[in-house]
This record gives C-alpha cells, structure tokens and sequence, in this order.
C-alpha cells in the first residue's frame, strides 16, 4: 500500500473511533441541532392590527371579529399650546411604553384654535392621524368647540373640517370622529339637529368608522343642568355606528354622574372620551378612589375610555412634569405627575381583547 494512502486509512479508522466512543445520544442529537431554525419571537399586535375597523353593535363599541371591546388611551391637550408635546419620542412613548389603544387629538376651535388657521391646524390633525396610524393606534379627531357651547356656531367651519378629513383618511381603519366635544347652555335636541347636519358629511365619504356625539351640559348627559340620561335615551340621534360621549373630573363628579353613566350604558353606546381624577378645570388635588370606582365600571360595562392630557400643562392633571416638553424623557415614570403615574399604570394592564 503507498505510504499516503495507508496514512489515510490510519486516519479514518482514528476518526471512526473517535466517533464510536461518544454517547449514542450526541450523535443522534448533533445532526437535529443544526438543523434547527432559529426561534423568532413575534412582535405583540398593535390594537389595531389586533382589531381592524371598529363598529357599534348594540350598546357597545366592537372590533372586526364582532368581539366587544374597551380602548384606552390619553388625549393631545389644545393643539395650539402644546403641539410641542407630541413628537416622535413622546408618541412612541404612548404606543410602547404606556401600551395605549387610541390617542385622541384635541383640536380646540376657539381660543386661538382652528378659527384662527384652519389650514395650520387641520394640517396638525392629518399629520397626528397619520402618526397615530404609524404606530398602530386609533385616532379620535375631536372636534373641540367648548365656548360658545352652542356646536351650531362653528356649523360652517365644522362641515369643512370634516369633509377634508374624511375624503383624506376614508380608507383608514383606524379614526373615529368626535363631532362635538363638550356642548353646553344648549338643549339636547340643538345637538342633536346639529349631529343630523354633521353625520351625512361624514358618511358621504367614509360609511363606516363610528361617529361620537356630544352629550348636554359638557357632555354629562345633562347631569350637570340637573337633568338625565333620559333626554338621549328617548330621542336618540337618527343615525347607525354612532356612539355618546360622557366627560367626568373625579373631584368633581359623584355618585350622581356615575349612576347616570352606568344606567346610560345599558340603554345607549357611551364612550367617555374625556375624564381626569381632579376637578372640572382639570387641577387640584386627585380623587383616585372615586376615578377607580368609574374605571371599574367602564371595565365592568366595556365603556372605552381616554383621559385629559398628554401635556406638561401646569395643571394637575397634565401628566407630565413642566419642561418635559418637547425633549423629554417620556417613558418610565421620572417626568410624571401623580395622575400621570396613576393614568399610565391603568393603560399598561393587558388589553382585554
């Protein structure tokens, strides 16, 4: 045999032994291992990856599936004064950080909003929807006339507002349309011809995304002019996919704002699109036991919900410390107010979808 080629053999036959002495089990386990594909951990859904295009069924807001469901998610403040407060990182921050559903954009009309510039701040509400839309959040355009309180004032401004936004972002299935954030020193049925003038142009260019009516009396279903839920409960809008809005300030608001709430929510779609632990002006001290017994009932009742604000205001129930704005930091809880941390730690609880 040539000297190379017996080395060979001497070789393979070492090899071959080499082989033999190790455990049954390695060898049969070595070829799987590398095989094996390497673990990819999925990414959570967004809430509306999770959802799709919600609609009203009965008395409750629904997904795509049909499944009741309850967004929870913050405010913008006034886009005049606090536009700074929504950028890149703070956005991010509300989607991953705070884990919320839905940012609702506040767009204040009067009070050097919207009447001022349209075309400056109905290009702010684009640019927030289309943010909101980036990360996977639903968006509520809230339209947010307050004072004069009567929504028939701003009916012109209201009907070319809307028209634009929903030619843009019809095929979104993401945005939701407050038509009149906190009508007040009006009667029901004023807001609700309104709503009959304002709904058709919205559904002239966008059929399906659930429409939110404002309620009497800054939005308390009248409580706060010492009436009832009654006055919607019979003489609802004439109108489908469409829900009422309900505000509370937990300082403020009691037993007699709660049980409306609860006994509204069996008769009638509510969804409370503003509330904060503090007083009706949005400072003073918090009333975290009573703003948990109205969570509790929204969970109980499925009624979804956004609190006031995402803001360094120097208000109490602005969530943020002053000069956070607009460099931060915006995740953990070191720039945030007591209603701030407690807000945060009631959005981050999983999702109940």
């Amino acid at each position: 045999m040539h000297r190379l080629t017996r080395i060979a053999a001497a070789l393979a036959a070492s090899l071959a032994l080499i082989a033999s002495t190790q455990p049954v089990e390695a060898q049969a386990q070595a070829p799987a291992r590398a095989q094996d594909p390497v673990p990819v951990q999925a990414e959570a859904a967004t809430p509306v990856e999770a959802n799709g295009q919600l609609s009203v069924c009965g008395v409750r807001l629904c997904n795509k599936n049909g499944k009741q469901i309850q967004l929870r998610g913050m405010s913008t403040h006034g886009l005049q004064w606090y536009y700074q407060c929504l950028n890149t990182a703070s956005l991010n921050a509300l989607a991953t950080d705070w884990k919320a559903d839905v940012l609702r954009i506040s767009m204040y009309i009067q009070e050097d909003g919207y009447e001022t510039n349209p075309r400056l701040f109905t290009d702010r509400v684009h640019n927030l929807i289309e943010q909101a839309t980036s990360r996977g959040l639903y968006a509520i355009v809230d339209w947010h006339m307050l004072d004069p309180g009567d929504p028939a004032y701003n009916l012109s401004r209201a009907k070319t507002f809307f028209t634009e936004i929903a030619q843009r972002h019809n095929a979104k299935t993401n945005v939701l349309y407050e038509i009149a954030n906190e009508p007040n020193g009006v009667s029901w049925s004023a807001i609700r011809s309104y709503a009959h003038q304002i709904i058709p142009v919205i559904r002239q260019y966008d059929p399906d995304a659930p429409i939110l009516v404002g309620t009497r009396a800054w939005s308390s279903l009248g409580v706060s002019d010492d009436a009832t839920e009654s006055e919607v409960v019979n003489n609802p809008v004439n109108a489908t996919n469409i829900m009422y809005t309900f505000h509370f300030y937990a300082a403020s608001h009691g037993s007699a704002y709660l049980n409306a709430l609860s006994r509204a929510a069996d008769r009638i779609p509510m969804f409370v699109t503003e509330f904060g632990t503090q007083k009706a002006s949005g400072d003073g001290s918090n009333n975290f036991t009573r703003a948990q017994q109205y969570l509790d009932l929204m969970a109980q009742k499925k009624i979804s919900w956004v609190n006031w604000n995402y803001s360094d205001d120097e208000r109490s129930g602005a969530v943020f410390k002053e000069g956070t704005c607009p460099n931060g930091t915006f995740t953990g809880t070191s720039r945030l107010k007591p209603a701030g941390v407690w807000v945060r730690d009631r959005i981050r609880t999983p999702d109940d979808f």
